[in-house]
């Protein structure tokens, strides 16, 4: 009995990681970075982008998406390292005018995308699923210029 109540707060404690330590190891050019808020909205909207078979992982799948006009919202992670693999993402999404935005840590966007790997990019593409016109409303408030 004395057992369970250790192993719960143990395992708590040491797995998760709160938003403003993630926030200490991003990139120089993670900018826009979502607020706390957003992004628990946005690792919402990748779950249910991916139930609805809506959802582009990978750097090498979200490039091809893009280039063939694929729409949604582009979710970038702001560890990845080395950083040259995601800096041609934003140029990307302004050219093609997708919303993006960035988000603390690698290993939740892949959780989201229903992964065990981390991922250094998605792209929640246009769809009817829940959540997805007040995500899209919100980065693009943030990435495109009014």
């Amino acid at each position: 009995s004395s057992k369970s109540p250790k192993k719960s707060s143990s395992s708590s404690s040491s797995t998760e990681v709160d938003y403003e330590t993630r926030v200490e190891r991003i990139n120089a050019i993670s900018n826009p970075l979502a607020s706390k808020k957003l992004t628990k909205k946005l690792y919402k909207a990748v779950k249910k982008a991916h139930k609805a078979k809506l959802l582009c992982r990978g750097v090498k799948e979200v490039s091809k998406a893009i280039r063939k006009g694929g729409q949604g919202v582009c979710i970038i992670a702001g560890d990845i390292s080395p950083i040259d693999v995601v800096t041609h993402l934003p140029v990307m999404c302004e050219e093609a005018n997708i919303p993006y935005c960035y988000v603390p840590s690698k290993e939740d966007l892949g959780h989201a995308g229903q992964t065990k790997r981390p991922t250094s990019v998605v792209l929640a593409r246009k769809g009817d699923y829940d959540g997805f016109s007040d995500v899209n409303d919100e980065v693009a408030a943030m990435t495109i210029p009014k």
